[in-house]
């Protein structure tokens, strides 16, 4: 679903729009999982510890690079439900402003109401993704002073 000529807050608000017009959970749940199974195979050479997110039930890898002063993501997790969350923060923050990303924050998880759906392994499992998407970002601008 990224495109890359959108904003994060653009993102934030077609994919908030898109969740309230599934409306059931279950549509929703099935939207978030099509979103996993769309995310592109992560290269084996990505898998590695460095590149683990620790925090989540199930194994969620996130590799990180930055082209022209932007951050893209690319990432591979070992559950369909734990994938769809990635994929989701992936379309939101992949292709942006490195600012952006390290200032990052939750609020349009909790818009689409979908941190109350999740257990609480699963949620916390999607603040550590977050946390490390943001923390990648820093550490790219540190880096790039």
């Amino acid at each position: 679903m990224k495109i890359f000529s959108m904003t994060p807050q653009q993102v934030k608000q077609k994919l908030i729009e898109d969740f309230n017009i599934l409306g059931d959970w279950m549509d929703r749940y099935d939207y978030l999982i099509d979103m996993g199974k769309s995310l592109p195979p992560l290269d084996a050479k990505y898998k590695t510890e460095d590149n683990r997110i620790t925090g989540c039930q199930s194994d969620v890898w996130l590799h990180a690079y930055t082209k022209e002063g932007l951050i893209f993501f690319e990432a591979d997790a070992g559950a369909i439900i734990t994938k769809g969350l990635i994929s989701l923060l992936i379309s939101v923050y992949s292709g942006q402003p490195l600012q952006e990303v390290a200032n990052a924050e939750m609020e349009f998880i909790e818009q689409i109401g979908l941190k109350d759906q999740l257990t609480p392994t699963r949620s916390n499992g999607l603040t550590s993704m977050l946390k490390r998407i943001k923390l990648e970002a820093t550490e790219f601008m540190k880096l790039s002073n």
